[in-house]
């Protein structure tokens, strides 16, 4: 028993009630439960009890997430987040950042103790909000449509590329010097600064502490005679149509991935990935249910983030594969204004610290780019990268908006 709920009542006025606990569902196979429509309608017909029964959860570790999800944001970060909430528009300095999933609760816990042990050396007032990516990137978006750098917030951090580099929103200021590299970092983790992969930004405006990695989880049993596939060119293979779970949900990772592929195998390659769709769904629907048939059928690839790979249960018919030609990326960029650097130097020191770096890393399996940190990696473990002269010489956003015109257009001819 625990003071917040008890396990009879219903999983809607549960996450209603503590909304932190939504991560929490989520992240154990109740995916549903990130759309507020489904968590209404299904949340209002179930039990705690009923739904871990549901998915073989043991009821008691999963209050424990549970409990701890709640007294971690109501001790910490309900108190950190203050400002924010309460619009506190006086502030000298503002930071915004939308986080993983995996990450976001020990990453804020340790960001609000971080704050609470030197805000009374800063010698300034920060206001900052710090959201869960399965939120999206709307609230974030409304803040840097304006034509004003001035009224940009001085730090903002977020996976993926189109809010950083799409020429309607971070994307208009990249030939104005707003934004500057302020780590002054020579080298970055081995793993990211070698003779194949450089995440450096040879302008210095961008930084990026970590990133997400896009693996394949096969389920061998469906593979009836058709070779494993270990690269992404083996996946575009007619034999993988329609048998191809991506995370379309996912709108970081799935842009990363189309904008990637094409730059990589051309527009035909995205088609190709278009027409090996078989349904999109959420890593933890797989890794908890591999073999759960649907309507759709059971796939025979999911494209995971690697996190979601070391939640597989035991003795099922999954198995990971790293692409030989590299795991897709959706870098987690950190952007810091020019004109703050003085303030916010303290904060992005802190974001690419080694105790960061090894929250991303062993908490999140999002390796890092601290030097210091040991992300586990193993040597035929390399990553696809679009590398910066892409980056710099193309309309990104419009790159986006081709590939999911391609995509969709190959669903449809299926």
């Amino acid at each position: 028993m625990n003071k917040y709920f008890n396990i009879n009542d219903k999983v809607f006025d549960i996450t209603e009630n503590y909304p932190e606990t939504i991560d929490v569902f989520v992240a154990n196979g109740f995916e549903q439960l990130a759309d507020d429509k489904m968590r209404e309608l299904m949340g209002k017909t179930i039990s705690v009890e009923m739904a871990c029964k549901s998915k073989k959860v043991n009821v008691e570790l999963f209050v424990e997430k549970l409990v701890e999800a709640i007294e971690q944001t109501r001790n910490s970060v309900d108190d950190a987040l203050a400002a924010p909430k309460n619009n506190n528009e006086d502030s000298d300095i503002r930071i915004d950042g939308i986080l993983p999933c995996p990450i976001r609760i020990p990453l804020l816990e340790s960001f609000n103790k971080w704050v609470d042990e030197n805000k009374d050396s800063f010698g300034f007032t920060v206001n900052y909000e710090l959201k869960s990516a399965n939120l999206g990137l709307d609230w974030i978006i409304d803040k840097v449509k304006t034509d004003n750098p001035d009224d940009l917030s001085d730090l903002f951090m977020s996976a993926g590329f189109e809010l950083f580099f799409d020429e309607k929103l971070m994307g208009r200021y990249k030939d104005h010097e707003v934004f500057e590299d302020i780590t002054r970092l020579e080298k970055l983790n081995h793993d990211f600064d070698n003779d194949y992969i450089d995440l450096k930004d040879p302008k210095k405006q961008y930084s990026i502490i970590g990133v997400v990695p896009a693996v394949f989880m096969v389920n061998v049993d469906q593979l009836n005679g058709r070779e494993m596939p270990k690269s992404w060119e083996d996946l575009l293979k007619p034999e993988f149509e329609s048998s191809v779970s991506i995370p379309m949900r996912d709108l970081d990772l799935f842009n990363a991935m189309m904008l990637h592929i094409q730059q990589r195998y051309g527009d035909e390659g995205v088609k190709k990935l278009g027409r090996s769709l078989m349904r999109s769904m959420h890593p933890a629907e797989m890794v908890k249910s591999p073999t759960k048939n649907t309507n759709a059928g059971i796939p025979t690839v999911t494209i995971m983030p690697y996190f979601f790979t070391k939640m597989a249960l035991g003795n099922t018919p999954l198995t990971t594969v790293w692409p030989e030609d590299g795991a897709i990326i959706s870098p987690i960029f950190l952007l810091a204004k020019k004109s703050s650097k003085d303030k916010t130097k303290r904060f992005v020191d802190y974001f690419f610290s080694k105790e960061v770096g090894e929250v991303l890393a062993l908490n999140g399996h999002m390796p890092s780019t601290n030097p210091q940190v040991d992300n586990g990696l193993e040597e035929n473990q390399k990553f696809m990268w679009l590398g910066w002269d892409y980056i710099n010489n193309n309309d990104i956003g419009s790159k986006i908006k081709e590939c999911e015109k391609l995509f969709h257009e190959a669903i449809r001819e299926e």
